[in-house]
């Protein structure tokens, strides 16, 4: 087994301790919508896909909602703590520095974007929310919690992965009317 799926593989155990159920298949999914969105994404996109948010599965050093004011710094705090988490797994594997960086550098800019490859990430990390996440994350929070969730994320992402979002298909009424009310509200 070589560096990088040896990486991988740390990544995948690593979340798969998260208490947080679609954790795991988040990763997974937001790696899948990436390839879906360039299929030809190189190794520290794809690490970054997988690993872009494993500070949830490291309780001990996990960034907490409640410790902050607003979303967005929270979404950041998170973001950093997860690549400094990723920095060591890498290192930790000798994965080449330039991956590291570059992988780590994608994570910390998971949430914002702000060029190509980040703003790839955070499309594929979004349509994987609304694909895997939402149902678990409405049933856990509620209508309140979920509809805020999504407008926030619907609204971060590109043009075209906004389009992809508006096909997904719900089995859950609620949830449908849902999605829908965010995509209405967010025009």
């Amino acid at each position: 087994m070589d560096k990088i799926d040896r990486a991988k593989q740390k990544i995948r155990a690593g979340i798969a301790e998260s208490r947080v159920p679609e954790d795991s298949r988040h990763a997974e999914n937001t790696l899948v919508w990436l390839l879906r969105l360039k299929p030809d994404a190189d190794e520290a996109l794809q690490i970054a896909a997988l690993a872009h948010d494993i500070d949830r599965a490291i309780e001990r050093t996990k960034v907490r909602r409640a410790d902050f004011d607003n979303y967005d710094n929270f979404k950041a705090a998170h973001a950093r703590n997860s690549a400094e988490i990723l920095r060591a797994i890498l290192t930790g594997c000798s994965v080449e520095r330039d991956i590291v960086d570059e992988a780590c550098r994608l994570v910390v800019l998971h949430e914002v974007g702000g060029d190509p490859g980040s703003d790839l990430l955070r499309d594929a990390d979004s349509i994987s929310f609304f694909d895997i996440n939402l149902p678990l994350y409405y049933m856990r929070e509620g209508w309140g919690e979920a509809k805020g969730r999504s407008r926030w994320g619907y609204r971060r992402l590109t043009p075209k992965a906004q389009e992809i979002v508006k096909r997904i298909d719900y089995e859950d009424e609620k949830l449908a009317c849902l999605v829908r009310e965010v995509i209405h509200e967010s025009v």
